[in-house]
């Protein structure tokens, strides 16, 4: 890998260009023999899953196109999509006003056509904790907490067309594998205000999700145990947060499941949506973090080219390099899921013999199994706590990056992965280079400052243009 000390924050600007240039790209690669590539209605599919293949951001995958001279700049001012009334079903009985922050954070988040980028660390989060707003005030002067089947049927497809009209991705849904099922309350026998509150200490579980800490919940957690501990006492099974949940049918889990979300429904009707909203964001970034997002194959050759190798071998990180650029232009990942995936892929590589650290004889870092930048071999890590897209009229979108100096790659310990912990005490992300290491190469202000890259029109080509 390419190595470039760079800030330690930036902030990739994302720019959409005039569909019509997407077009042109398209109709271009055609002509050479590339039309086997997906159009723009399967964008929100996500990376990696079922015939569609990883996006590939590489030179390579675009032969036909010189790499312009930097600095570089569009070859048009970018215009973005208008947003307009949407036509909604009339059948949905909520006042969509009470929560449009909530609603346009999501409508940015999953903004198209970035949503499959950042569909499992910012986009789908923050749709489910809509949903769960939603579910909770879609009618604060009603008992219930969840909504008929056929009115949740309406209301999913206002909330979808209320989102695509300010520019979110209209394929969402399915991105994230969420459906209206989510408001009903599916198969929890508590469903209203005046039983739930019979049944479990209130008090108790808001005092406990009121305010939640993002350095603390993850590892020392407060509010889940909260919430599964309600969610157990209104599905009827008796039993503490430290029991085994019964695995015999699918009926307890789903049970569970569905109660959880009755009592995301009610934390919605007694908190502001804003806190509820930083609440579950929260709440989803402990989860996501704990799992390596990444689709990726068996590593045969790179351990058939490494499992004798003890120095640095020019076929070993040849091969390597191969195999992580296959994978790590799939979406954004934050730095604790670079962790996991590094550890992952590690573990099989000493399964299958190869017992040195071909990470640090290769000069493979954490950032580089996320989505790098084209022509400037940098890439991005997202922040491990909860993060949004935000759009400006004349910027478009940008998120901030993290982690984006040559941080190592570590190297298991073993085969096993049940020695990994992101919360036991002497595992933690790699120490930040100290102000005296961080070396100014004119990017940065003061070794903090922003790295404004533009992703060039390659990137949205890839995107767009599914390889």
């Amino acid at each position: 890998m390419i190595k470039a000390s760079g800030c330690l924050v930036y902030r990739f600007l994302l720019f959409i260009i005039w569909l019509s240039s997407f077009q042109d790209v398209a109709a271009h690669d055609k002509l050479n023999e590339h039309s086997s590539r997906s159009t723009t209605s399967e964008l929100a599919n996500p990376p990696g899953i079922g015939v569609s293949g990883p996006i590939q951001v590489s030179p390579s995958v675009i032969p036909k196109y010189a790499s312009p001279a930097l600095p570089w700049t569009p070859p048009m001012y970018p215009t973005f999509p208008d947003t307009y009334e949407p036509k909604l079903t009339g059948k949905c009985p909520t006042d969509f006003q009470a929560i449009s922050s909530v609603i346009d954070t999501a409508a940015s988040d999953c903004s198209q056509p970035f949503a499959a980028l950042v569909g499992n660390v910012i986009c789908c989060p923050q749709f489910v904790s809509l949903l769960h707003i939603f579910q909770g005030q879609h009618n604060v002067k009603s008992n219930k907490l969840v909504l008929p089947d056929a009115v949740a049927t309406d209301c999913f497809s206002d909330i979808v067309s209320i989102l695509v009209s300010r520019r979110a991705n209209m394929t969402i849904p399915a991105l994230c594998s969420v459906t209206s099922s989510n408001l009903t309350g599916g198969s929890c026998p508590v469903t209203d205000v005046t039983t739930f509150q019979k049944v479990v200490n209130s008090s108790k579980l808001l005092d406990a999700c009121r305010t939640v800490d993002p350095l603390k919940e993850c590892c020392r957690p407060i509010c889940q145990p909260a919430i599964m501990e309600a969610a157990l006492i209104i599905s009827g099974h008796q039993m503490t947060v430290g029991d085994k949940i019964p695995l015999a049918g699918s009926n307890n889990v789903n049970a569970i499941n569905d109660c959880k979300n009755v009592v995301f429904s009610y934390l919605s009707r007694k908190l502001p949506a804003d806190k509820a909203n930083t609440a579950f964001r929260i709440l989803s970034s402990c989860k996501v973090n704990k799992a390596c997002p990444l689709e990726f194959k068996e590593p045969t050759e790179v351990i058939k080219a490494c499992r004798n190798v003890a120095a640095p071998s020019p076929s070993c990180c040849s091969s390597l390099n191969a195999y992580i650029s296959g994978i790590q232009n799939q979406m954004l990942i934050t730095n604790k899921q670079a962790i996991v995936c590094a550890t992952v892929i590690g573990s099989m590589l000493r399964k299958g013999g190869v017992m040195t650290n071909i990470y640090e004889l290769c000069d493979v870092d954490l950032k580089d199994f996320s989505v790098q930048a084209y022509g400037m071999q940098q890439g991005c890590l997202l922040r491990s706590y909860p993060a949004d897209l935000i759009f400006d009229n004349t910027s478009g979108y940008s998120f901030t990056c993290d982690l984006t100096d040559n941080i190592a790659a570590p190297w298991p310990s073993s085969s096993s992965m049940s020695s990994l912990s992101l919360c036991a005490p002497e595992m933690s992300l790699p120490a930040l280079p100290t102000s005296q290491t961080i070396k100014n190469h004119g990017f940065c202000n003061g070794g903090v400052g922003a790295l404004r890259l533009i992703v060039l029109v390659f990137l949205l080509y890839v995107v767009v243009v599914r390889h």
